[in-house]
């Protein structure tokens, strides 16, 4: 290797450490000898290892080269210097002029300003970096990248060591977590719910007895007949999941896809050619797997290579004959993993499973839309909770409220179980009003709509009671995809959503992307704003062909029945304008070959940019009916980012600035007589739909879920005394009027 004889045997290297591994003693002593064996095998003056401490600092623990003194003095915080630049990334780093890096931090107390290059590789295991191991030359050295990998190989035999040692009073590592108290977690509610359970960690670390291979040969025989095996479970796998149909089992069949990945397959090999056995090759990708998705700030690119670590956990599992036993589960079990795949949901007990928690993920990921689908309560980005929780522990998840509660008090637990007693015993009560109308006690007739995106949602519509479906959010399926869909699968999509709508409308909203819901197969556009950036009708004004082939698709399904469709963040007439322009050619289009066309066709707008409150006239005249969505026109309104937690509870909409802006809107529509709804989450929470229809609105689409409570809430409220009760209320100064409302509706037997 370029001159330097001792690094030409990597599997050497190996073994000589397996075997000083295997020999046991002190954690303490064989580090020593450890950076003794690289630096003399690897032609390098210097070897050293630096270890985590209290996950903040690096402590050099061992070297070869450097001044012994330093050993457990010298510390560097994380992103300090090059040692802290390698653990902060997780990222190997070569350098042959080390001391001109910008990060290079000088030590006095190690000797090393004589050294110039430098190449330094993560220690990680489980995804977390637990130390630093790097070797140093005099001359200006330019590392290989077989050397990177050798010294990354080692690094990984090296984390079982660290992980398992019991390392001196001295120098023990500091380790986080193991809190015997209660804890209160926030994360981000990727599905809805409130669960009550046991902590169940996922993914239990599999044991690798051996890490350097014997038989290379037999090795790749292992890693062949594992991944056959593997496609044979997941093949059985996809047939059993209940999912015939629709996104999820376009899901499914695209990580059935990734299991047969060459590139995925070829790096574990590779990783076998340096001497590894099957099971350390796999868990050496997923390490590198690891690292890159610390670095990929793309949702899409990374629940992706989540998908690529379930199969790597799968893989492991078939090496080494572990898997989940579902017999061992709790009753109650509440799954913890840093990220999860699909399958990897559906291979739980779904009758034991209470809701997951995860510190990664996102409301778009593959495993968010099956938990979804499965009604299945599942909280993200809950930051350390792994560290913080404990197989066993009482938890109880409330994804509605964004926490997760570990180790609650009884009373709390008594508390959160009387409330999930009593939310299925309300649930139940609202199942009978299921086929009443939604008619106040004054005798106003409000319409009820559901909001749904994804076709099994579609099944719920008739129990619901809705009348139908008031927003289905088109763009789901174009984001579990790799490519764009053609006009005949969309065709079919929209074709079987309103077949399964029979005699109900549905309203179609076009493609809603951007912001935070990217398409893998559409350049991305960095915004510094995404929410108020190139988004939505934006960016399908832009590509006018995606967007009539999507309105193309939308008249074919809809041949001799009744078509709404809606625009998405209309700031301008002039948009509407033009969108409306491509639906007419659309329609004049399929005229003109023939085709049967729509038997009606309502075009409608999304109200959530306020510009449009001042053009509202204007946009009547134009649009056959006007959807409010609260969340955006809110978020805008208060220029406040509905997902920064520390703005999460500055503003109310039930302010009377939010109020009178929502009052405005309601009653320049009834004026002129147009159809208004609102979509947003303000319809779903029963005492905002109140204050929603006291200030005029006749249309409210939510979740399934929600429209028992708010067709109750409806039959007992009287529109006419609340309406002259909220006149005089948006008039107050205060920055909110919720408790004056709540007091209104509890005194009037609106609430129980």
């Amino acid at each position: 290797m370029q001159g330097h004889p001792g690094a030409a045997g990597p599997r050497r290297l190996l073994k000589r450490i397996r075997d000083l591994m295997a020999a046991g003693g002190a954690g303490q002593e064989r580090l020593d000898q450890i950076v003794k064996i690289i630096a003399a095998d690897m032609v390098a003056e210097v070897c050293s290892i630096y270890l985590m401490r209290g996950g903040n600092e690096l402590e050099l623990f061992a070297t070869q080269g450097l001044n012994r003194e330093a050993v457990h003095k010298t510390r560097l915080a994380i992103g300090e210097g090059l040692i802290g630049d390698i653990a902060a990334h997780a990222r190997p780093l070569a350098l042959a002029d080390a001391q001109s890096h910008p990060n290079f931090a000088y030590r006095p107390e190690t000797g090393e300003e004589v050294y110039h290059s430098l190449m330094g590789v993560p220690i990680l295991r489980g995804g977390r970096t637990l130390g630093v191991v790097a070797v140093q030359n005099r001359t200006f050295r330019d590392y290989t990248e077989e050397e990177v990998e050798t010294l990354q190989t080692i690094a990984m035999v090296l984390a079982e060591l660290v992980a398992g040692a019991a390392f001196g009073p001295e120098a023990e590592l500091a380790r986080v977590g193991g809190a015997l108290g209660p804890a209160r977690l926030e994360g981000v509610r990727l599905s809805d719910g409130i669960a009550l359970g046991h902590a169940v960690l996922h993914q239990p670390r599999i044991s690798i007895r051996q890490i350097v291979a014997d038989n290379l040969e037999a090795e790749r025989r292992r890693l062949d007949e594992a991944v056959s095996t593997m496609h044979v479970a997941i093949d059985d796998l996809v047939a059993r999941s209940g999912f015939v149909e629709g996104e999820q089992r376009e899901i499914l069949e695209s990580y059935r896809m990734f299991a047969e990945d060459h590139g995925w397959l070829g790096r574990i090999k590779e990783a076998i050619d340096t001497g590894l056995t099957a099971e350390a090759a796999v868990q050496k990708v997923q390490e590198d797997t690891r690292a890159r998705m610390s670095q990929i700030a793309d949702p899409y690119l990374r629940e992706r290579l989540a998908d690529l670590e379930d199969l790597g956990n799968r893989l492991l599992q078939h090496l080494v004959g572990q898997g989940l036993r579902n017999e061992d589960l709790p009753e109650d079990a509440i799954v913890f993993a840093r990220s999860m795949g699909p399958a990897e949901l559906l291979d739980y007990d779904r009758r034991k499973l209470r809701a997951i928690v995860l510190e990664e993920g996102s409301p778009t990921s593959h495993v968010a839309i099956i938990a979804h689908a499965l009604d299945l309560p599942m909280l993200g980005r809950v930051r350390d909770v792994l560290v913080q929780v404990d197989p066993g522990d009482p938890v109880v998840v409330d994804a509605e409220l964004g926490q997760v509660m570990l180790r609650p008090s009884d009373e709390v637990r008594d508390s959160v179980s009387a409330a999930v007693d009593a939310r299925a015993s309300r649930m139940a009560a609202y199942a009978v009003l299921r086929k009443q109308p939604a008619v106040t006690r004054d005798g106003v007739r409000i319409a009820i709509s559901m909001n749904a995106g994804l076709l099994m949602e579609m099944d719920q519509l008739e129990n619901s009671g809705a009348d139908g479906v008031g927003l289905y959010r088109t763009e789901i399926p174009f984001m579990i995809r790799a490519e764009f869909p053609d006009v005949a699968e969309q065709t079919d999509l929209y074709r079987r959503i309103l077949d399964r709508a029979g005699e109900r409308h549905v309203v179609f909203r076009t493609l809603d992307i951007g912001g935070d819901k990217k398409l893998p197969y559409l350049e991305d556009a960095r915004d510094e704003n995404p929410a108020m950036g190139y988004r939505a009708i934006r960016l399908s004004l832009d590509r006018p062909v995606m967007l009539r082939e999507q309105l193309r698709a939308m008249i074919r399904a809809a041949a001799g029945r009744r078509l709404d469709v809606m625009f998405p963040m209309i700031a301008d007439i002039s948009e509407f304008e033009q969108a409306r322009a491509l639906l007419d050619l659309e329609i004049q289009r399929e005229r003109s070959r023939g085709r049967p066309l729509p038997s009606t066709l309502r075009v409608g707008t999304m109200l959530e940019v306020p510009a449009l409150l001042w053009q509202l006239p204007a946009l009547c005249a134009r649009a056959d009916f006007i959807s409010v969505g609260s969340n955006d026109l809110l978020q805008f309104l208060f220029a406040s980012d509905r997902g920064n937690p520390h703005l999460a509870d500055r503003y109310d909409a039930l302010s009377p600035a939010a109020l009178s802006c929502l009052g405005a809107i309601a009653e320049q529509c009834n004026n002129l007589g147009k159809d208004l709804t609102v979509c947003g989450d303000l319809a779903s929470r029963p005492l905002e739909a109140m204050a929603l229809v006291g200030l005029g609105f006749r249309g409210l689409s939510m979740p399934a879920s929600a429209i028992g409570p708010i067709k109750d809430m409806i039959r007992r409220v009287k529109i006419e005394s609340l309406g002259r009760y909220l006149h005089d209320l948006v008039r107050v100064p205060d920055h909110s009027v919720r408790e004056k409302l709540r007091i209104y509706a509890q005194e009037r037997g609106i609430f129980d």
